[in-house]
């Protein structure tokens, strides 16, 4: 555990601690900190906070997958993003003090650390280097998406679905032999939103996929050679 003077700061056992946004947090403010944490686990597709709701703090998935979708008056939703572990979510609406645009429902068994509302406020308040890494993450998540942007318009549908894959096979995916293996954790309706595409689009660019060798497909079930994740790492 990472202590500062006498309170051990919240995050320092996490193996995301150094990127937390909360590791350069002052001495002074640890117990602040501390005092505003708090860990939840969440079930499979367990709501942690609807849309319209009031921000409760900044959110952070130790464990799991959360998907942050977009409510309409019709009954629809539109996934929006997925949040993988040692990322933060709420920090926006918490930025703007402003109610949740965008529900987060867990996609998988998740754990969420979360920094009360008025806690991390008063740490931000005392602590630039905090308040500077959230402001990073902003930058960040505008960067991301006009790289999305780029990319639909740049890369094809098949290439930009076999990222997706790739990402949720190398945080969720389980090693058997020289493959990994993986139960998609979300629906092709949910995988046409992130790549943006129409939903009947997507049986084509599965079979597309299969036939390109890289993935093994059956319903849900994706596997994939361990040496395929090893080439995307090696390649520049």
């Amino acid at each position: 555990m990472i202590t500062t003077r006498d309170a051990p700061h919240p995050c320092g056992k996490c193996a995301f601690y150094s990127q937390s946004v909360w590791q350069p947090v002052h001495p002074g403010s640890v117990s602040v900190l501390a005092q505003g944490f708090s860990r939840k686990d969440l079930e499979s597709g367990q709501i942690l906070y609807q849309q319209g709701s009031e921000n409760r703090g900044v959110f952070c998935v130790s464990k799991g997958l959360i998907a942050l979708r977009a409510l309409h008056l019709d009954g629809s939703s539109t996934l929006l993003k997925l949040v993988y572990p040692g990322e933060i979510f709420g920090y926006r609406s918490f930025l703007g003090n402003e109610c949740h645009k965008t529900e987060a429902r867990a996609l998988q068994p998740s754990r969420i650390c979360t920094v009360a509302h008025r806690d991390a406020n008063r740490v931000v308040q005392g602590n630039p280097s905090v308040q500077t890494r959230l402001t990073q993450r902003c930058i960040s998540e505008i960067d991301s998406s006009r790289a999305r942007i780029i990319s639909a318009a740049t890369t094809s549908n098949r290439v930009r679905l076999a990222d997706v894959l790739r990402r949720l096979m190398e945080t969720h995916g389980t090693r058997i032999g020289d493959m990994l293996h993986m139960h998609l954790p979300l629906s092709r309706s949910d995988l046409a939103d992130l790549i943006g595409v129409q939903p009947e689009t997507m049986s084509r660019l599965f079979t597309r996929l299969k036939e390109d060798g890289e993935f093994v497909i059956s319903g849900r079930v994706i596997q994939m050679p361990v040496s395929a994740l090893k080439q995307r790492a090696m390649t520049p």
